[in-house]
């Protein structure tokens, strides 16, 4: 009897999960008929699943995974901040398009990005909710900010750039939000089935693979490579695109660079379209164990070297705790290795418009905070 309920039970939960991943709207859709033509015509699209154009390896052995996630689950080690981050209430009024004909960065934490150029405002991998999960009730809940983002608080939105489909950069939540008030998206191919399926017209997505472009008004909108993955569910990875993005304006250019391991892509992407104004390169959620797909804070400051940008913007951490290391750790690794190769950085406090030409916003503000 014992027996027949614990495999009752093991039943009633797999059927759950099964359901769950099948109807709840925020996993997203794959992709359809058409998506798959185009992607079957692909040299990084093999045996139904995208590719990274270098040798990588994901595989990690059940004895290691376990270990691992035991580490992460005990949490500690100063992995989140103990006080609520002092941050900057966005100021919609200066991103008025006469008041940004140059370059302006805001960043959000993470990898949430507002940039202007030449009278245009893209927001990149808008993530505003609470959690960077397919679950509302469990997973990396965002750290305390005196003064959290929302979509009521952006000004005019003329696109929306998702560099892949993880859930720390692409929220289901937060897309339902920019519906009304964003028409157009650029993202990588099979991104757009998500988007489809959460009310998105089919019209307002561009879907563009690597080298692609597109026009945005005066700028041009470039899918470049990356090294990662993608996959909302349990049993998808690989399944759409990932990528990063050249944003080229007739003056200036810009580099986000979403996720990615280091590799060699880098340096192809600085010859090909660089030099770059800034560049915004990940820098946190990194670990031994999955190394070739997210950069350690060293590779990041070479990689700006690789892409001949003038200026390093580091992002990709201080608003989720996804990895082992401590919260702080990503900036403090990474500025005291662009310091050591002479490569300018600018650390923005979250919140803050930055001009791009003219400032550097060198204060070290997460000293502050334990």
């Amino acid at each position: 009897m014992t027996t027949i309920i614990v495999l009752g039970l093991v039943a009633l939960l797999v059927g759950s999960l099964a359901i769950f991943f099948n109807t709840a709207p925020q996993i997203g859709a794959s992709m359809n008929e058409q998506q798959l033509e185009r992607a079957n015509k692909l040299d990084h699209f093999k045996e139904g699943k995208f590719v990274n154009n270098v040798t990588t390896n994901m595989d990690m052995p059940i004895s290691k995974m376990g270990g691992v996630m035991m580490e992460y689950f005990k949490g500690g080690g100063g992995r989140e901040p103990k006080e609520t981050i002092a941050t900057h209430p966005l100021d919609s009024m200066a991103y008025a398009v006469e008041q940004h004909q140059e370059l302006t960065i805001t960043w959000f934490g993470h990898s949430t990005m507002l940039i202007g150029i030449e009278g245009v405002n893209i927001l990149a991998d808008p993530v505003f909710g609470n959690r960077a999960s397919m679950f509302s009730f469990m997973g990396p809940e965002k750290f305390d900010y005196s003064e959290p983002m929302t979509v009521e608080k952006l000004p005019k939105i003329d696109a929306v750039i998702i560099s892949h489909d993880h859930y720390d950069h692409l929220d289901y939540e937060t897309i339902q939000k920019l519906k009304p008030l964003v028409h157009q998206y650029f993202v990588p191919l099979g991104v757009g089935a998500h988007l489809q399926s959460w009310g998105i017209p089919e019209s307002e997505i561009t879907e563009l693979v690597w080298w692609e472009s597109a026009k945005l008004e005066n700028i041009e909108l470039i899918c470049t490579p990356t090294r990662h993955f993608s996959g909302r569910g349990l049993t998808n990875r690989f399944s759409t695109l990932w990528g990063s993005w050249v944003i080229q304006g007739t003056k200036q250019k810009a580099f986000f660079g979403g996720d990615s391991g280091y590799f060699d892509g880098f340096k192809t992407i600085g010859e090909k379209y660089g030099p770059f104004d800034i560049a915004m390169l990940e820098s946190g959620a990194y670990n031994e164990n999955w190394a070739e797909i997210h950069m350690m804070p060293e590779e990041t400051v070479q990689a700006s070297i690789d892409l001949q940008s003038k200026l390093l913007l580091p992002i990709h951490w201080g608003k989720f705790n996804l990895s082992m290391h401590p919260w702080k750790e990503p900036i403090q690794r990474l500025t005291k290795k662009a310091g050591e190769l002479e490569v300018k950085t600018v650390t923005p406090e979250i919140g803050t418009l930055i001009k791009v030409d003219s400032d550097l916003q060198q204060s070290e503000w997460w000293t502050r905070f334990n």
